[in-house]
């Protein structure tokens, strides 16, 4: 029994649960949006939807980490961050490792296109494909922007999710332009918005971190912006993806209507809400990495004080965001209750600075 259930530890944390779970978190929130803003309500069918999605995200999204696991296993053991994973020390073998990630891939897919439909488990593939062979075999050591493009994979959940809980879609392949349109128009702008939103902060998030803690992917040649360009280049790409995210803000409420019906947007006070939630919080995101000082001194944890404020806060918008992205769907009383929410959030963060 306590090898079995070593092996399973082993086998749970090659997906790395931690990382997977967030991931599944955006997903969630995608359906509930979809039913709130489509259908009014939560209820027994929404709940259906995310226990599939979650299930079915996970084992695509920790199929892919195994794969990554697998193929990194030749830089993991020689960076203290990666170390102790269970190929670098070798509770696995790489092959056990590959096979798993494959096998555990195609189950997550094939339950998507079961449980959910065709184009949900589409993105899911896709999001597999990409992390493996664009991100991890082909950007990760030979360009700057392997974060940049690789945040594509990361940032597909909510698109999995709003798939899964707008019903039957199906993939056309008859023609070319036809396959395109059904893989894109699946019923809303909510998870294109999400999507850009997630793939517009990976950056800014990450390099605040590796403005001091890049050296160990120098040193087993992984290109990382900081030491490639150096930190005043990172710093500045840094503030340019902080104001294209004040710039997506704005069109935050354009994400609870069709597309084909967004000249018919009037801006009421909800949708002028909706703007103020979505604006302050990318303004006070986006002030952090204004105020990163890349020649201030580390503090006695080895951090660069500035940068790593920048990091957490960052995390903080990622969550709020999705959260009044959420409450915003319920209608002006969400919307409200998420601005009171963010008030909250930011006069306290505000006073723990001082």
């Amino acid at each position: 029994m306590s090898e079995t259930r070593a092996l399973g530890n082993t086998l749970f944390s090659l997906t790395k649960p931690r990382v997977v779970v967030l991931l599944q978190i955006t997903a969630m929130c995608a359906i509930l949006s979809h039913d709130l803003i489509k259908l009014n309500t939560v209820d027994g069918n929404t709940l259906e939807n995310m226990f599939i999605v979650f299930i079915g995200g996970y084992l695509t999204a920790g199929g892919a980490n195994c794969i990554n696991m697998w193929y990194d296993r030749d830089i993991d053991p020689i960076m203290n961050r990666t170390s102790k994973r269970p190929l670098s020390v070798g509770e696995i073998s790489p092959r056990t490792a590959l096979i798993y990630g494959i096998m555990i891939s195609i189950i997550g897919t094939i339950w998507l296109v079961k449980m959910a439909n065709q184009v949900a488990a589409f993105w899911a593939l896709f999001s597999i494909l990409f992390y493996v062979f664009i991100y991890t075999i082909w950007l990760k050591r030979s360009s700057t922007q392997n974060i940049v493009i690789g945040g594509i994979a990361g940032s597909t959940p909510p698109v999995i999710g709003w798939c899964a809980a707008e019903g039957d879609l199906e993939i056309s392949i008859s023609t070319f332009r036809e396959f395109i349109n059904s893989i894109f128009e699946i019923g809303g702008y909510m998870p294109w918005f999400m999507f850009l939103l997630i793939f517009l902060w990976t950056p800014p998030h990450f390099w605040a971190l590796a403005l001091y803690r890049s050296e160990e992917y120098e040193k087993v040649g992984v290109p990382m912006l900081p030491n490639v360009k150096g930190k005043k280049r990172t710093l500045v790409e840094m503030k340019i993806y902080a104001i294209i995210l004040i710039l997506l803000s704005i069109t935050a409420p354009l994400s609870y209507h069709e597309i084909d019906s967004w000249n018919e947007i009037n801006f009421n006070i909800n949708n002028s809400l909706i703007i103020l939630n979505t604006m302050s919080l990318s303004i006070w995101y986006g002030l952090t990495v204004w105020k990163i000082d890349v020649m201030e001194e580390y503090d006695e944890n080895d951090r660069m004080p500035s940068a790593s404020h920048s990091f957490f806060v960052s995390l903080s918008y990622l969550a709020f965001m999705f959260i009044a992205l959420v409450l915003s769907s319920v209608g002006f009383e969400g919307s409200l209750i998420s601005l009171m929410i963010i008030v909250i959030l930011i006069s306290r963060n505000t006073k723990s600075r001082k």
